[in-house]
């Protein structure tokens, strides 16, 4: 059975990582991150999910249609998705947003995908073991960031639930809790430094390194 919804179709039995955030701007990392995730976790496509906002972070993002017509000029791929869900579904939280999208594409796969560097604050998600719980997780870092992997809240508290790297390929196939951690070369370009440029609040972004 194939489910459509808002523009987007997904077939029963696809693998797809969900990739969240406020892509404040997007640029060409996110798509090096999505890429890459369908690369090592063996998925059929990747969701972009622009959020309205981040309930962890005080200022607000650009407005809403900025970020996704940004996503939309920069993303080409036939099998990165782009969609403003949580702001049609009303959902604020990772967690029930999750479990939205499984109410929506019944007989899907959803894997989360995060970077490292939200693994470590991820005990600060609302209900974060609810999501551990619900999809498995796929965490891509540079590599030199194992550390912070091992010592954070969750990877110490999901321990048993971890998926040793050299089988990312097989975690859409099992069943949560289930997260895995792999290492991917990165590129220099970040959100945070492109604000801080100026640039995207002129206008004038470059979204590419």
């Amino acid at each position: 059975m194939t489910k459509s919804s808002e523009g987007v179709l997904l077939t029963r039995g696809l693998r797809v990582g969900v990739l969240g955030g406020s892509f404040d701007p997007p640029h060409t990392g996110h798509l090096h991150l999505s890429l890459e995730a369908m690369k090592r976790f063996d998925l059929d496509r990747v969701l972009w999910l622009i959020s309205p906002g981040n309930p962890l972070k005080a200022s607000a993002p650009a407005p809403l249609p900025r970020r996704l017509e940004a996503a939309q000029k920069l993303v080409s791929h036939p099998r990165i998705l782009i969609s403003d869900f949580e702001a049609r579904h009303q959902s604020r939280y990772t967690y029930e947003t999750l479990k939205k999208l499984q109410h929506t594409w019944d007989g899907v796969n959803f894997i989360w995908l995060m970077g490292a560097d939200n693994l470590s604050q991820f005990h600060r998600w609302e209900n974060w073991r609810g999501i551990m719980r619900t999809v498995p997780v796929g965490v891509l870092a540079r590599p030199g960031l194992r550390i912070d992997a091992r010592t954070s809240v969750a990877s110490r508290i999901f321990r048993s639930a971890r998926l040793n790297g050299r089988n990312s390929r097989l975690l859409g196939r099992k069943a949560a809790p289930q997260w895995c951690f792999v290492n991917m070369p990165m590129t220099g370009i970040s959100s945070s430094q492109i604000r801080a440029s100026g640039a995207w609040a002129s206008g004038n972004a470059r979204l590419s390194e």
